[in-house]
């Protein structure tokens, strides 16, 4: 049976939001949905060891009720890391419900899983289920409707078993719960900033970081717990255990307190602290110290300096403003968490810490004196929910554990241009962090995006750390030749500067390609005549020849490297614990983005940063189909993707009616746009694409038949009025020849609309042999499942009950089952590395466009300032005069 994916997973989650969005805000049902997804979770890893502990004790000789009671104990369970689920809040029991779901089911579930697990204590103190059906809860209306959507929920999450063997990699359902949070940050919009930092922002952090293994990681503003989840997949993904890995986090807010322990507990953590209450005020960790502190901090909050316990020796650099400047009051907390074990603090900060003056300038001056001001990076404007200002990350090291090459300085990094734009907000790409990170790891000076500063000219600028002063990352201005402009030529020094030369050198661009060389006058060069001229085609038929150097060294890198990525997949034998796969993993992505930058690099079209977030973008978008790889094989890996097109075409199920929803035309073609199909399935989609032509050739065929008929109409009767006769084949006189040539008989237009039919009928007929319309039993079987169960509890016939139930006992095997049931190892193989190789071609190509862009506006550039020079336009002005001069003369107007 193939596993359940991640797209089918979180398919699953947003359809089960679905029952709820639209009847209260997503912060009203994000803590319903939170829970039910906690507690079915809980259930089926129950149910999966109690299976197990049932059959060591009958195996030992124990009868199966003796097996069972044992079973019953809470120790069997709290030995695997596994909760303890009592009878109360066993979904077998919830499954049923009918009445009152809420109060006599859903709730002493809740309240028997906190008494059974001391982590859970009050972590459902704020759920109240009857809100679900409206208002505060209270009423027999809103009661009866929470009743209705509880019973569609929990049956919506009942029908999807999500054991750990269930999934196609191990933490598939953390990756799920991630975007669950992210679904609903996205959906709060500016309260979304409370809980919730962009994760390509928290990976970033993390890789900073660099965590290990036995470490201890803290953040005071824990939000929804992703920090300290990053830093632990950070070291698993490293082949590390994190069974010995400590964890702790604050937060002032109740509802972030929940979604960060349930994080937890949905990635498998084993130690951790997490806390409520205001961190500055009420800290809960001061007893601990820690290596790594990972913050985002609310931004430029009040605070009150007489509330906060032991300020002296947890501020000890000074105290800033109480309004709205509480932002370096936790980052000397942060450092306090690490003082004793000599850590390091990560920590997202708004700019102004960075340059105002007062108290702050005071606080900077003794941070940097004390040499523990490590890195500034300033990150891209409107990356954040809730504010669109810029920010940046601060590094800083504990007192004297800054490396001896880094002391007495700082790094400052502008990264504010490394962003994609989106709709709503910009997000970081995983190019963008890998160019961040290796330029942090690498130590060295970057022109116009970091450069390490030493602690004397911070002192010169009085500690201003405003990353501008020290990075300017502005584009030089455009240079105007003044001598171009008024008598033509391009100057030759423009052509030759460092940025231009590099990118005319990386394509082999001679200038002569380009310009005509002026004997007389070596410092100017003339643009080429304008059938010569390089325009658009001509420029990308130059870059040609070094683009397939690069297609071609890209090949043979693969070629190279492909036993690599096949060498994750299982063998015989195969004794790899999960901690050497992901080991494997980590390696694997190092190699593969060395190896790759160090081969193509030489070619010259894309610097080291491109070709390193080429593949570090590839990755992240591989690589849960890596993990799968490794865990099922390559076969695993085309059954997953064959079940997510399974899933995106089986009919959805409708909650509230218990039936199911056909997908519509777009929703199937968006399925077979899917990229396993054209891999698995190449000829269905060439069939289809055949069979649409003709229907659409059809299609246009009747249209303009149809209309030129409503014109003949149109023209015939005005003539009727005008008392015009029609010629003999019954045309208006006048009619548009196009229009009459469209024009067709009666037999011959019955004749185009037979074959339209049969056309449309020929697509249908390849989309239900590819999978059927009706589904193979997903969506449709449970719909027939409670429709028979609600007539056979009734008192009406029960013919349709067998109808439903006989329609279901067989199915023609869809085209996608056989081509998926034909599949031998090496075309598995072939289909994975050919999907992976398409993706990571896809990567590269779209660098090679966004170079090729800059070859096009550099030589574009020269055209509009100087193709038109004053000379040629006074010239120009000169043959207007004496044409408008001689057209006067003709005229008489002038002698």
């Amino acid at each position: 049976m193939a596993r359940i994916t991640l797209e089918q997973l979180e398919r699953h989650l947003f359809a089960a939001a679905d029952i709820l969005r639209g009847t209260m805000d997503a912060a009203e049902y994000r803590d319903f949905l939170l829970v039910l997804l906690f507690l079915k979770r809980a259930n089926d890893e129950f149910e999966a060891v109690r299976e197990k502990v049932i059959a060591e004790e009958m195996a030992a000789g124990a009868t199966r009720e003796e097996a069972e009671e044992e079973a019953e104990e809470p120790a069997k369970y709290t030995a695997r890391n596994v909760m303890y689920v009592p009878k109360a809040a066993r979904w077998s029991k919830l499954a049923g419900a009918v009445d009152d779901v809420a109060t006599k089911h859903l709730q002493p579930a809740l309240d028997a899983m906190e008494a059974d697990n001391p982590r859970l204590r009050h972590l459902f103190d704020h759920v109240n289920f009857n809100r679900i059906g409206g208002g505060g809860g209270t009423g027999t209306a809103a009661a009866k409707l929470a009743d209705k959507r509880l019973q569609g929920l929990i049956e919506h999450f009942g029908g999807m078993r999500l054991r750990g063997e269930d999934f196609e990699f191990p933490d598939v359902i953390g990756a799920a719960y991630e975007y669950l949070l992210k679904d609903f940050a996205d959906s709060a919009g500016a309260k979304g900033g409370e809980f919730y930092t962009p994760r390509a922002v928290v990976r970033m952090m993390v890789e900073l970081a660099r965590p290990r293994a036995g470490q201890r990681v803290y953040d005071p503003c824990v939000g929804s717990g992703g920090m300290l989840i990053h830093a632990k997949e950070y070291i698993e993904e490293h082949g590390g255990d994190t069974e010995d890995l400590a964890l702790a986090g604050q937060d002032a807010n109740n509802g972030s307190w929940v979604m960060a322990t349930m994080n937890m507990l949905f990635h498998g953590a084993v130690d951790f602290s997490l806390s409520i209450g205001d961190t500055l005020t009420s800290p809960a960790h001061l007893d601990e110290s820690y290596d790594i502190v990972l913050s985002n901090p609310p931004f430029s909050m009040d605070y009150k300096a007489d509330q906060i316990l032991d300020i002296e020796e947890r501020m000890p650099y000074g105290q800033t403003s109480e309004k709205g400047k509480a932002d370096l009051m936790f980052l000397q907390h942060m450092l306090h968490m690490v003082e004793r074990r000599g850590g390091s603090v990560f920590t997202v900060m708004p700019h102004g810490v960075l340059f105002r003056g007062g108290a702050e300038e005071r606080i900077r001056a003794k941070l940097i004196e004390a040499d523990l001001l490590e890195a500034v990076i300033g990150l891209p404007s409107n990356i954040f929910y809730g504010t669109g200002i810029p920010a940046c990350v601060l590094v800083l090291r504990s007192r004297g554990r800054k490396r001896p090459e880094r002391e007495d300085k700082v790094l400052f990094i502008n990264a504010d241009r490394e962003f994609h734009a989106e709709r709503a907000q910009n997000v970081l790409l995983p190019e963008h962090v890998e160019k961040i990170v290796s330029t942090f790891h690498g130590g060295e000076d970057v022109p116009r995006f970091a450069r390490w500063v030493e602690r004397k000219e911070l002192r010169d600028n009085k500690y201003n750390l405003n990353i501008r002063r020290y990075v300017d990352n502005t584009p030089p201005p455009e240079p105007q030749d003044v001598r171009a402009h008024l008598v033509g030529g391009v100057p030759r020094a423009e052509i030759e500067a460092p940025e231009k030369k590099q990118l005319l050198d990386a394509y082999g661009i001679q200038l002569t390609d380009l310009f005509a060389e002026r004997p007389d006058d070596p410092e100017y060069v003339d643009f080429l005549p304008e059938g010569r001229r390089p325009d658009a085609d001509r420029l990308t038929e130059l870059a040609a020849a070094r683009e397939k150097e690069l297609s071609e060294a890209f090949e043979k890198w693969w070629a190279t490297e492909t036993e690599k990525i096949a060498a994750l997949a299982p063998c015989e034998g195969d004794d790899r614990t999960e901690f050497e796969k992901r080991a494997q993993l980590a390696r694997l992505r190092a190699d593969l983005i060395d190896s790759f930058r160090d081969t193509l690099l030489g070619v010259g079209v894309l610097d080291r940063f491109a070709l390193a977030g080429a593949v570090a973008g590839w990755w992240q978008d591989a690589k849960n189909e890596l993990k799968a790889l490794a865990g099922n094989g390559f076969r695993g890996v085309v059954d997953g993707w064959v079940e997510t097109v399974e899933t995106m075409l089986e009919p959805e199920p409708d909650p509230w009616t218990g039936g199911a929803r056909k997908r519509s035309a777009a929703e199937r073609r968006q399925a077979y746009a899917h990229k396993v199909v054209a891999r698995l399935v190449p000829d269905f989609l060439k069939e289809l694409a055949d069979a649409d032509a003709r229907k659409a050739e059809l299609d246009a065929k009747l249209k303009a038949a149809e209309e030129a008929e409503a014109a003949r109409a149109a023209a015939a009767a005005g003539g009727a009025e005008d008392g015009a006769e029609t010629d003999g084949d019954g045309e208006a006189p006048g009619l548009d020849p196009a229009i009459a040539e469209a024009l067709l008989s009666e037999a011959d237009l019955k004749k185009l609309k037979r074959e339209r039919t049969a056309a449309n009928k020929a697509v249908k007929t390849l989309e239900e042999d590819f999978y059927p319309f009706e589904g193979m039993g997903g969506a449709s079987a449970t719909s027939a499942k409670k429709k028979s169960k609600e007539l056979k509890n009734s008192s009406e016939q029960t013919e349709l009950v067998v109808a439903v139930e006989d329609e279901s006992v067989y199915r023609p095997t869809p085209r996608l089952h056989k081509a998926r049931k034909s599949l031998n190892d090496d075309r598995a193989r072939d289909i994975v590395l050919g999907i992976l190789h398409d993706d990571l071609t896809s990567k590269l190509e779209g660098h090679v466009l966004r170079r090729r862009r800059d070859l096009l506006d550099a030589c574009m550039g020269w055209e509009r300032k100087y193709l038109v020079s004053l000379r040629d336009i006074e010239e120009r002005c000169e043959v207007a005069t004496e044409k408008l001069d001689g057209f006067l003369r003709e005229l008489g107007y002038v002698d």
